[in-house]
């Protein structure tokens, strides 16, 4: 069982959330919050159990600021009976900002500008979808939650580069440390805060990144050495589930209607 403090590097829980309302609406969703539909719970739960039946006990959890994260790892932690652990919040860990596509329908907006058009928004490394006015309500300069930064650090939209470039200093300057000091530490987040996550910890190369596809609700387990490279990583849980969820999230390229974004 991977439990007890101070031993060093040995175990990261990467979590993605489940189906959100917008998700279920087929909307974009990036940064605007809203919370997990019903089957969204169902994932979270039952991705805590599948960790506590695997013998994780998360000493220390890192969330988004969105509420889908923050819900689903609530409702794992307290599958686990482990909702007492410490937590850690930060918007480097948020969703990729989809900039003026955010509450606009997947599938209306592929039938408007083209499947391909859309397809490079949401899957291309370095291509941005159009941005949002600091005027539009929707742009992060009017959300309490990110009153104290930057101007300059708030986007207007963003590509998956863009969102491993804000997210791996929070890495390296919470993450890491945590690691050092516990043995199992989870990090409940999203689709492409997830995939930066991967590609800095598996060395995927920017079409490797750009093709993965990371089933929503299920724990992707490393095991870290002293060098925080993994050693070895899986996926728990059944393997067909898992393949049927991943292919769930592959469809979204299309703008096509799926579970989960």
């Amino acid at each position: 069982m991977a439990t007890g403090s101070g031993r060093g590097p040995g175990v990261l829980v990467l979590l993605r959330h489940g189906q959100s309302t917008w998700n279920l609406e087929n909307l974009f969703t990036g940064w605007h919050d809203v919370p997990l539909s019903d089957s969204g719970v169902t994932e979270a739960l039952e991705a805590g159990r599948l960790m506590e039946d695997a013998g994780l006990a998360p000493e220390v959890v890192h969330t988004s600021v969105l509420v889908r994260a923050i819900q689903t790892a609530d409702l794992a932690l307290g599958a686990m009976g482990r909702t007492w652990i410490p937590v850690r919040r930060s918007w480097r860990l948020n969703e990729r900002h989809y900039g003026a596509l955010q509450g606009l329908n997947k599938k209306e907006t592929a039938e408007r500008f083209g499947d391909d058009k859309v397809r490079l928004w949401r899957r291309s490394y370095d291509v941005r979808p159009p941005g949002l006015d600091v005027s539009d309500d929707r742009h992060p300069s009017h959300d309490v939650r990110y009153a104290s930064l930057p101007p300059e650090l708030l986007p207007s939209a963003e590509c998956l580069k863009d969102v491993i470039d804000r997210m791996l200093p929070y890495w390296y300057d919470a993450i890491v440390p945590d690691l050092r000091l516990c043995s199992c530490v989870l990090v409940s987040a999203h689709g492409n805060s997830l995939r930066a996550l991967v590609k800095h910890l598996d060395g995927l190369t920017e079409q490797q990144v750009v093709d993965l596809n990371i089933p929503t609700g299920v724990p992707r387990v490393y095991e870290l050495g002293p060098d925080l490279k993994p050693r070895s990583w899986r996926y728990l849980g059944d393997q067909a589930e898992i393949e049927r969820r991943a292919d769930a999230v592959k469809a979204q390229a299309s703008g096509s209607k799926s579970p989960t974004s």
